[in-house]
């Protein structure tokens, strides 16, 4: 007979599992309050509890009420797959953390105001001007001055937090002020949520709702280690908030002159799939896949191609889209940055001069957001004969998608970045040119055919916006 060993718990799991068995018992038992005192553990059951009520004296003085009769913030990527806001006039939450008055919020709270309603939980009112804001991260600093001490709360490390480490979040959602709420950090790094440029997310299952957006996400300790700011719609205990690393790193910018500077390498990138990784010989899924390389751009004078494969950035290693953006949009502009990368499958590394990356920056391949492609919601570009021979096609006529806009007609409809359009309602598409007339004046209510080539095979594909 095998026998299952029995290991000693941790102190910390120890007492969690006591706390559990007396609530269980106090539940159970329907127990009057005398008699609950007679049970084992409710002391260390009301010491768990007073570790929350201690928080909340601490905390909620420094977190406020922003409300701006402006115009919010544009809504972000992904639809209605997210609810970051209550309706117009635009309101949330924001934090106060220093005593110069300086509070962090999102952008998508301030929106396009200049000034701001600032409330602190004692009832005082401010007029809060807008010094900077960072729609990249959604963020935004406000500025209020004051006669009298602020109350404040310091930034923790969000590097540090763990998954099942309990949170604190604090806000003012539906305009319900200073509401605590209480729940773990249920996982880190989440990308390709689609709510800004770089994604870097704590998810919570603390309830956050409209009107929590710009609010402090607090450890136990008290310390800020995320910025609250978005949930989804369709679910329950799904939360998100910018780490405070971030914070950190945009915060200091956005005071001293109202923006941010990022590095700009200029190239488009793709995730290496299982696919891509056997089309271009590589053993496993790893860096990321230059898809593009802007004419003029840094990249391009470094001698950086389509088709090569980036692994690390300055020695830091990047395996998503998502994290080579923000390696190179941390680093400082005009400086050399040495990129590791396989062409062909050698290793090689090029060192590459960045520049300032422009908030709408355009190039002759990419599709500004403003020409008929955006009706479906993608970006396209004329296929060369490097692309043909590695996708393996038979002739240049089609355009190869190097963009899907989430949630848009596009997406919806299964079309991908990588795939070779040939058709548009049976007109044939053989270049650019020909794509931009097609999708000129297009009626998606009644459907759009599109023939495509995915992965060296035909496939038809109808995007229905109904």
């Amino acid at each position: 007979m095998s026998v299952t060993p029995v290991l000693p718990l941790a102190p910390r799991h120890a007492v969690t599992i006591a706390v559990a068995s007396l609530v269980c018992s106090l539940f159970l038992l329907g127990t009057s309050p005398g008699l609950a005192k007679e049970l084992p553990g409710l002391k260390a059951l009301t010491e768990f509890q007073d570790v929350f009520v201690d928080i909340a004296e601490h905390v909620k003085p420094a977190v406020v009420n922003i409300s701006t009769g402006g115009t919010p913030a544009a809504p972000r990527p992904g639809g209605e797959r997210f609810r970051q806001r209550p309706d117009s006039p635009s309101s949330g939450s924001g934090v106060i953390i220093d005593k110069e008055g300086y509070i962090v919020t999102n952008n998508h709270v301030v929106g396009d105001a200049a000034e701001v309603e600032v409330r602190l939980l004692d009832k005082r009112k401010f007029t809060g001007k807008v010094v900077g804001r960072d729609p990249d991260t959604d963020l935004a600093v406000v500025k209020i001055t004051s006669k009298t001490p602020l109350p404040t709360v310091p930034m923790g490390d969000s590097s540090q937090v763990k998954v099942g480490q309990w949170v604190v979040a604090v806000g003012n959602p539906f305009g319900l002020e200073s509401t605590l709420t209480v729940g773990v950090v249920s996982a880190l790094k989440r990308e390709n949520v689609n709510l800004s440029r770089y994604e870097e997310f704590i998810q919570t299952d603390a309830s956050i709702n409209p009107g929590n957006s710009g609010g402090p996400l607090f450890n136990i300790r008290g310390e800020i280690i995320g910025i609250n700011t978005a949930i989804i719609n369709f679910a329950q205990g799904i939360g998100f908030a910018i780490p405070s690393k971030m914070v950190q790193e945009v915060v200091p910018q956005l005071i001293a002159k109202g923006k941010v500077s990022r590095g700009w390498l200029g190239v488009g990138i793709q995730a290496v799939t299982e696919d891509l990784a056997s089309q271009f010989h590589l053993e496993r899924e790893e860096g990321v896949l230059v898809n593009e390389v802007f004419e003029g751009e840094p990249a391009q004078k470094a001698g950086i191609q389509a088709g090569d494969i980036i692994l690390s950035v300055d020695n830091a290693a990047v395996d998503t889209p998502t994290s080579l953006a923000k390696a190179v949009a941390g680093l400082t502009p005009g400086k050399p940055a040495v990129l590791k990368i396989l062409r062909n499958g050698d290793p090689r590394q090029i060192s590459v001069l960045l520049t300032e990356r422009k908030d709408e920056a355009e190039t002759a391949e990419a599709v500004p957001a403003k020409t008929p492609e955006s009706v479906l919601g993608l970006n396209i570009q004329g296929l060369t004969q490097e692309i043909a021979d590695r996708l393996k096609l038979k002739d240049l006529k089609g355009v190869l998608i190097t963009k899907v806009e989430p949630d848009s007609l596009a997406d919806r409809g299964g079309l991908k970045e990588g795939d070779v359009i040939k058709e548009i309602n049976r007109h044939a598409i053989d270049t650019a040119e020909d794509f931009r007339k097609a999708s000129d004046g297009l009626k998606t209510e009644e459907g759009v055919l599109v023939r495509l080539i995915r992965e060296q095979r035909g496939l038809f594909l109808v995007l229905n916006d109904k």
